[in-house]
Order: structure tokens, then C-alpha cells, then sequence
């Protein structure tokens, strides 16, 4: 049974991108062993063709991960904030030449940048 509220560290920090805002093709679990640290592991997931939130292998991955971790608490985006693509290791240079939606556009708020 889930609680709301936090409930301890560690923290699992989750996290959806994709190549628009309505598709999920990657989603990331940091986790967070203390206040004030960094994250000390990080696990990625992909699925292409399809939205990664509807896949019931992953998300069960996904739970496993964060017990083992043993997280009392869990943080999620409440939106995909951006491209699966990480600059520097897929592309080069501030914008990802496949993911054209998200070019111009503030990840947290969809909005394009002015």
C-alpha cells in the first residue's frame, strides 16, 4: 500500500522523457540515500514504439528496483520533462536532432522559450 507524504530517505526519484510531450520512451530511477546528497545509483529503462509507462515487464522492474534500494520515499515527474537523448553522449550541441519537439521548448513547463 502506497502513502503520500515522505516517508524517510532513501528517496527513488523518478523521471519520463520521451520525444514528445505524450509518449514515454525512457524512465529514470535516481535514488537519493540523504538529505542534501547526490544521487548514488541511477537506472535507466527504454522501449521504443510504445509508451514505457504502459509496459506491466518495466514497471515491475521499476518497484523491484526501488525495494531493493530500500526507498521510504519516492518522487515522480508529473509529466515526461524532455528528450530521452542525452546531450554529449547521443548527439552534440544544445538540441537533439531527432527529437525536434522539444527544441526552443522549457522542459518543466512545455512552453516554447522566448
Amino acid at each position: 500500500m502506497s502513502r503520500r507524504g515522505f516517508r524517510g530517505y532513501p528517496i527513488a526519484t523518478i523521471a519520463l522523457y520521451g520525444p514528445d510531450d505524450c509518449t514515454a520512451t525512457k524512465l529514470t530511477v535516481g535514488i537519493v540515500p540523504a538529505e542534501h546528497a547526490d544521487a548514488t545509483e541511477l537506472k535507466r529503462w527504454f522501449l521504443e514504439g510504445a509508451d514505457i509507462r504502459n509496459d506491466a515487464d518495466i514497471v515491475d522492474e521499476v518497484l523491484a528496483f526501488v525495494t531493493a534500494a530500500g526507498a521510504g520515499s519516492v518522487v515522480m515527474t508529473d509529466k515526461i520533462i524532455g528528450c530521452p537523448h542525452e546531450e554529449g553522449l547521443d548527439y552534440q550541441g544544445p538540441t537533439c536532432p531527432v527529437c525536434t519537439f522539444w527544441a526552443g521548448r522549457d522542459r518543466w513547463t512545455g512552453e516554447h522559450s522566448h
